[in-house]
């Protein structure tokens, strides 16, 4: 661990490869200030991170450049992760990138994704292969990955994410429809934010 980190635990778990997080780092100016999900091996190296056993979901986003690489365990589902990218880009001006799966198809893409971040990188790499215990396994992820967006720097990303993947610009779907049964609008709420948000 490098000094000057806050590491709040330890976990094992799928890491990011080295080249995406030095691009990571080269996109926000050399250092990610909140990984939310990091683990004992993780090359990512924030100046915070939160790792099980402490709840990244259930801990503070007010950073300012924020990396986020979900686990996808049935109770800790992508949507609520990256429900909390979208809220942490709209609260707290958090610039956000997340590393996830393609699935453009379901509702936490159409909520939190379509309509609400600037910009995704649809990665080349045909099967991203994550670290497992800090180590490349051989292993690669059984869907194609993208790096999705939230914040006001497009060119920047386009120059930095490009070499990596297809950049897609979505600035013009903020605030637009989706289709017949997804209207952009509030973040959906899951039980667990309900009383948070004034719903329960």
């Amino acid at each position: 661990m490098t000094a000057g980190r806050t590491v709040n635990t330890l976990s094992q778990d799928w890491g990011t490869p080295l080249k995406y997080v030095e691009t990571v780092k080269s996109f926000f100016g050399g250092e990610i200030d909140l990984d939310p999900c990091s683990n004992d091996y993780s090359l990512v190296e924030a100046l915070n991170e939160y790792a099980l056993p402490v709840d990244g979901l259930a801990k503070s986003w007010n950073f300012a450049r924020i990396f986020v690489n979900p686990p996808y365990g049935a109770d800790r589902q992508r949507k609520h992760w990256l429900f909390k990218c979208e809220e942490a880009h709209r609260c707290h001006n958090s610039e956000v990138l997340a590393l996830i799966p393609i699935a453009a198809n379901t509702s936490h893409w159409k909520h939190y994704i379509f309509g609400k971040a600037t910009a995704i990188a649809f990665l080349y790499d045909t099967r991203l292969k994550f670290l497992v215990d800090g180590t490349d396994a051989g292993k690669g992820a059984p869907m194609a990955c993208c790096m999705v967006y939230w914040g006001k720097e497009f060119d920047r990303f386009w120059k930095t994410f490009n070499c990596h993947g297809a950049v897609a610009d979505i600035r013009h779907l903020i605030n637009t429809r989706i289709d017949k049964t997804h209207e952009i609008g509030p973040p959906l709420a899951f039980p667990e934010y309900q009383g948070r948000l004034g719903l329960g």
